[in-house]
């Protein structure tokens, strides 16, 4: 019977783990500003987005930990 082969698992690169983590959390705040521009509980600007980006990246972060 063959031995089978260790499933290793892998961390990756962490600079494409960052990468994918701004781009993600960057779509994902963009349109929660977006939608709450839409209702009229948030003005939509740059500023606004860009601090839910790096809110949603800080807590990627620690909960992946």
């Amino acid at each position: 019977m063959p031995a089978t082969p260790r499933r290793m698992a892998s961390q990756g690169d962490p600079r494409v783990l960052f990468v994918m983590n701004l781009v993600l959390s960057a779509v994902f705040g963009t349109v929660v500003v977006w939608g709450l521009s839409v209702v009229g509980l948030l003005g939509f600007s740059v500023w606004n987005a860009a601090s839910l980006t790096l809110i949603l990246m800080a807590i990627t972060h620690l909960v992946t930990r």
